[in-house]
């Protein structure tokens, strides 16, 4: 199948990636790239009045997903929105005080409040998001694909049940050992929720999807797979897979998934994200070439100076070698105070040091 012809993109190296498939060079895109390292997207944030007021402007979340674009090569850009938006939609009250990070009002604590939790209809409770999609796929006009993105059903169980960001997840880790029974409902719901959002966003025309386990790596090594990835095999199960004549790829990131690298590859999507942790040649050999890798620089890197970034790139890049099937990215999202010009140099490394080194080798030098 040609992706480039089919998908209408004038840069398809993305797409070309996540199938395995030879590419000029690395494709890169950064977790959180539309965000408040930039002064931009600072701007914009203030003209919306909220977080949440920009998250439910289609216009406005159409305007900060295109930023990062106007100032890098980036090879995608990814659906500005947030994953809250889903246990948001299911009337759980989500609201975002400065300074503090989401809350929920309506926590699920209580056992016939989990009973009566139902996944939300996505073109009603969450057609805001779904208007931002078709947005930004009109603003990009085939420039480069659009990822849409939704969190995993166990990472949006802990904020549903925790009620906001923690340390240990004392409340959730609670109910899983205690009532595991409640907590498996939670999930199941949320696997379809999940399942309903993608797809919807796929619809919409998200040429990509994601799912975000930022916490499933604070399990146990065997609850991993019973409370986190058995769940997200569901999702990919029942994914679209193609639209409009295009495969439209997956990706699953699991912060802290290192110990379970093979089941993760295993579960049905076309590609992995790593965190800065994790071993990318022993991914390489794990995957076989079978299932894209994606990741994987410490976020912190990009605090040194210039030379230091680039040469943290080249090494990243080393360790995935140039085999097909590598996109770049950061190992968790872009921390708010980096400085633009050390993402230039990053974007611009792995650029020009993939596209070299993928020369030399065909001119077999």
């Amino acid at each position: 199948m040609d992706l480039h012809r089919e998908a209408g993109l004038k840069n398809d190296t993305l797409l070309r990636a996540l199938a395995c498939q030879p590419t000029e060079y690395t494709p890169a895109w950064l977790m959180r790239q539309a965000g408040r390292y930039l002064p931009e997207y600072n701007a914009t944030r203030a003209r919306a009045g909220s977080f949440l007021k920009l998250v439910r402007t289609p216009a406005l979340a159409t305007e900060v997903t295109l930023q990062p674009l106007e100032r890098f090569p980036l090879d995608a850009a990814i659906l500005f929105s947030d994953i809250l938006t889903v246990p948001d939609a299911m009337g759980l009250g989500l609201a975002f005080s400065e300074g503090e990070g989401p809350r929920f009002e309506r926590p699920l604590r209580d056992e016939a409040a989990i009973r009566k939790l139902a996944a939300p209809d996505p073109s009603a409770e969450l057609g805001y998001v779904l208007d931002a999609v078709r947005e930004a796929r009109r603003a990009l006009a085939g420039r480069v694909p659009l990822i849409g993105f939704s969190g995993s059903p166990f990472t949006l169980a802990c904020y549903m049940v925790e009620g906001a960001g923690s340390d240990d997840w004392r409340t959730l880790k609670t109910m899983l050992h205690a009532r595991p029974e409640l907590l498996h409902r939670i999930l199941e719901v949320n696997a379809r929720a999940v399942t309903d959002y993608l797809n919807a966003q796929i619809e919409a025309g998200a040429q990509a999807v994601m799912i975000f386990d930022t916490w499933g790596g604070i399990l146990s090594h065997e609850d991993y797979e019973r409370f986190s990835l058995s769940y997200c095999r569901r999702i990919f199960e029942k994914l679209l897979r193609q639209r409009e004549g295009s495969r439209v790829p997956s990706i699953l990131f699991t912060k802290g998934g290192s110990p379970w690298l093979a089941a993760m590859m295993k579960s049905g999507c076309d590609a992995v994200g790593l965190d800065w942790s994790a071993d990318a040649r022993e991914a390489r050999r794990v995957a076989a070439g079978k299932v894209a890798l994606q990741g994987n620089l410490d976020p912190s890197a990009l605090f040194a100076p210039q030379k230091s970034v680039r040469e943290a790139a080249r090494r990243v890049l080393d360790a995935f070698g140039s085999a097909p099937g590598h996109v770049f990215n950061l190992g968790h999202g872009i921390a708010p105070q980096t400085p633009v010009d050390a993402v230039s140099a990053l974007i611009d490394e792995v650029r020009t040091y993939s596209r070299s080194h993928r020369s030399r080798m065909a001119a077999g030098t």
